[in-house]
């Protein structure tokens, strides 16, 4: 399924902001029934989640990072990507071209969760050469 331009303009108004499905629907002057079905079939599509986003900057004890990793061998690349994701705290697993293979966005609690997460969780990966941490110290406009 590809989105036709009533899904664009109801994926564009749900990217902005949470509104309900009776708002959009006035907004694009269609039913609330229709904006119902068409958001429900981009989600068993797999083209929109809908989910709560939490603000890291505002939650205590909360530490927000990226973890570049190499992997030994370049044909286990999305396998090992699936492996990271499954680890508790990982918010994304990207596939990268240039000096890493992956980087891995994880949100943990502190310094202590962020040593945990890299000495005993990321460690039990096999295959993983290299590990390079950026940590966040601020962040502007990111929702997780």
């Amino acid at each position: 399924m590809q989105p036709d331009k009533i899904d664009w303009k109801i994926i564009n108004q749900l990217s902005k902001h949470n509104e309900t499905n009776t708002t959009i629907a006035n907004d694009l002057g269609v039913s609330e029934g229709m904006i119902r079905q068409r958001i429900k079939k981009l989600q068993d599509a797999g083209i929109v989640k809908i989910r709560a986003l939490r603000n890291p900057e505002v939650l205590e004890n909360q530490q927000l990072a990226m973890v570049a990793v190499n992997i030994a061998e370049p044909r286990l690349l999305e396998s090992k990507a699936r492996d990271i994701l499954k680890i508790k705290n990982v918010l994304s697993v990207s596939i990268l071209s240039g000096q890493y293979d992956l980087i891995i966005e994880v949100l943990v609690d502190s310094n202590t969760g962020l040593i945990k997460f890299i000495s005993k969780q990321l460690s039990g990966i096999g295959g993983i050469t290299k590990t390079e941490t950026f940590v966040t110290l601020k962040s502007f406009n990111k929702w997780v």
